[in-house]
């Protein structure tokens, strides 16, 4: 690998690790950059199993701090979504697409982990009427959601940008 890929690859590592770190430290409930992390580790980790690997070893490393829940698998199924709909900007990207990918990554982490809490946590009436009132309940916190990932994502793809503009050895793969 040249000297060159480790950099960027460096940079990218660095910035999803740091994006995982922020969950940790206290914020608004669900304003987090997990799917900004997943998002920027699929639009920039060019090699398909590191795309998913290192977003995935950050939110595991992060969740070993904040502790394990059983709604997990739906949160990882999402995430790893994500990551598949960051590799969908790595060509032709533009403001407007990826601000539509944070946008669909909301819904997508909205939709899987409130069907997990539905059908992980006897929180709710195992039938329609139960995974209705989950995803109505879940609604309030959807705008902190929507308004981190979108955060996070101009930070995090805008930051990147940033780098390669000051140091244009990082935009060679």
């Amino acid at each position: 690998m040249k000297d060159v890929n480790k950099n960027r690859l460096f940079l990218i590592v660095g910035m999803i690790l740091l994006a995982a770190i922020m969950r940790i430290v206290p914020h608004v409930p669900n304003f987090t950059p997990i799917a900004a992390m997943a998002l920027f580790g699929g639009a920039y980790l060019t090699n398909k199993k590191l795309a998913f690997a290192i977003p995935m070893i950050a939110m595991f490393l992060s969740d070993l701090v904040i502790g394990f829940h059983s709604t997990m698998w739906g949160v990882y199924i999402a995430f790893a979504i994500v990551v598949g709909i960051g590799m969908l900007l790595r060509e032709n990207n533009s403001v407007l697409k990826t601000v539509g990918a944070a946008v669909v990554s909301s819904v997508v982490f909205f939709v899987l982990s409130n069907f997990a809490v539905w059908a992980s946590t006897g929180m709710y009436t195992p039938d329609f009427n139960g995974l209705t009132q989950c995803y109505v309940a879940a609604i309030p916190f959807y705008q902190y959601s929507v308004l981190g990932d979108l955060l996070y994502t101009a930070v995090m793809f805008g930051a990147f940008e940033f780098a390669r503009v000051k140091v244009p050895a990082l935009s060679k793969i």
